[in-house]
C-alpha cells in the first residue's frame, strides 16, 4: 500500500481493501476496508467483487487471491469502469496447479525438478522410492494453490538430540504421511493430488516481475532469502528464467517466479500470476513496481523505469502499530484458546 501512496508522481491514491478476517491488519491500513465472504464458490466471489467495485467506484482492482474467479469476468468489471490487473484466465488455470505448471514449463524448456503426482499411499511410497534412489531428500506438498500449507520434508531417520534442539522443520515420515492418506480414504475424505519431488537446495530466490499484457518482461527483481535478510541479486540467470516463464504463460502486469536449486542449477519452484507478499522489499531498488503496473494498466505505459539498485541486502524486521479500537475480551480469549 505504501508504494502506491508514495508513488513517484505524487498522485493522490485512495486504497480500498477486503479480507475474510475482520481483524486483518490490511483492512486497518486501507482507507476503506470490508469483510469478504469466506469459502464461497467462484461465481459468488466474483459477484461480491463486482458489487464492491460498483459501490465504491473502483478504478483498479489488484486481486491477491481468487484470480481464477475474477479473470473470466474482466469484461464485466470493465463495463462498470473497473480495470482488473490480472493475467489471462487460461494461464491462471494452469498456474494454480503445480503439476500442470511443471508439465507446461518442461515442454517450453524451462528448468523444472523431477516430480510425481500421487493421491494414495501406494503412489506415495512408489514415488519416494523412485526419487530417493540416488540418495536425494524428498518432499511432498499439495499440487494445487495452497501456498506453503501441506508441505513436508519426508525423513524416516530417527530423531537425534541435535534435531530436537535445532529450529523446527516441517518434517514427517513416509509412513506417517501414507497412513494419513489411507485413513482419509477409508473415512471418505477427498484426497487432493500431491506432488512428490526432490527437496531443492537453497537459497530460495523470488523474482518480482513487471510485464506487458500478453507477456514481455519489462523488468524483474530477484531477491534471495538469507535468514532475516534479503539479498537483492545482481545475477541475470534468475531473471532470465523468470523472463521465460512470463513469456511462455503470457503473464501480465505483476507476477512472481520462485526458484530453488538442484545440483547448483536454478529450478522453477512455482510461478504466481499475482504480486508477491514481499513485493514491498523491491522498493529499496529504486523501482516502484506496483505503481508502474497501475500506470501500465490505466494508460498502456509503465512510464520511465530506473535501472534497479542491486547487489545489496535489506533486513526484514517487525514493527508494532497500535489499533485504535478495543478488542473484545471474548475475541482475545478465543484467539489464545
Amino acid at each position: 500500500m505504501r508504494m502506491l501512496r508514495d508513488n513517484p508522481e505524487a498522485a493522490p491514491v485512495r486504497i480500498y481493501g477486503t479480507n475474510v478476517d475482520p481483524g486483518a491488519p490490511a483492512l486497518m491500513a486501507a482507507d476503506t476496508g470490508e469483510v469478504e465472504p469466506r469459502r464461497v464458490a467462484s461465481e459468488d466471489y466474483a459477484e461480491f467483487a463486482l458489487d464492491f467495485a460498483r459501490r465504491h467506484s473502483i478504478d483498479v482492482l489488484i486481486p491477491p487471491r481468487r484470480l481464477d474467479a475474477l479473470a473470466a469476468r474482466v469484461d464485466d468489471f470493465a463495463a462498470i469502469g473497473t480495470k482488473v490487473m490480472c493475467s489471462p484466465a487460461a494461464s491462471i488455470d494452469i498456474l494454480t496447479s503445480k503439476s500442470r505448471t511443471y508439465e507446461a514449463a518442461r515442454a517450453a524448456g524451462i528448468p523444472v525438478p523431477d516430480w510425481r503426482v500421487v493421491c494414495d499411499a501406494a503412489g506415495l511410497r512408489q514415488a519416494v522410492a523412485e526419487l530417493s534412489a540416488d540418495g536425494s531428500t524428498v518432499c511432498v506438498k499439495p499440487a494445487g494453490e495452497y501456498s506453503a500449507f501441506g508441505f513436508r520434508i519426508l525423513d524416516d531417520s530417527p530423531l537425534s538430540l541435535s534435531d530436537l534442539l535445532a529450529p523446527p522443520r516441517p518434517v514427517a515420515s513416509v509412513a506417517a504421511v501414507a497412513d494419513a492418506l489411507t485413513r482419509a480414504e477409508d473415512e471418505g475424505e477427498t484426497v487432493p493430488q500431491l506432488i512428490v519431488m526432490p527437496y531443492l537446495d537453497g537459497p530460495e530466490v523470488s523474482v518480482d516481475c513487471l510485464s506487458a499484457p500478453g507477456g514481455g518482461l519489462l523488468t524483474g527483481i530477484a531477491r534471495a532469502k538469507q535468514g532475516r535478510y534479503r539479498i537483492l541479486l545482481d545475477d541475470p540467470v534468475y531473471v532470465d528464467i523468470a523472463r521465460q516463464v512470463v513469456d511462455h504463460f503470457g503473464l501480465a502486469y505483476l507476477s512472481n517466479v520462485q526458484l530453488r536449486h538442484w545440483h547448483g542449477r536454478p529450478m522453477l519452484l512455482e510461478a504466481n500470476p499475482r504480486p508477491s507478499a514481499g513485493i514491498f522489499q523491491t522498493a529499496y531498488t529504486g523501482v516502484n513496481l506496483p505503481w508502474a503496473a497501475v500506470r501500465l494498466l490505466l494508460s498502456g505505459s509503465a512510464g520511465p523505469l530506473a535501472d534497479p539498485w542491486l547487489g545489496g541486502r535489506i533486513a526484514i524486521t517487525e514493527t508494532a502499530t497500535p489499533v485504535v479500537e478495543r478488542v473484545p475480551l471474548a475475541v482475545v480469549q478465543e484467539s489464545v484458546a
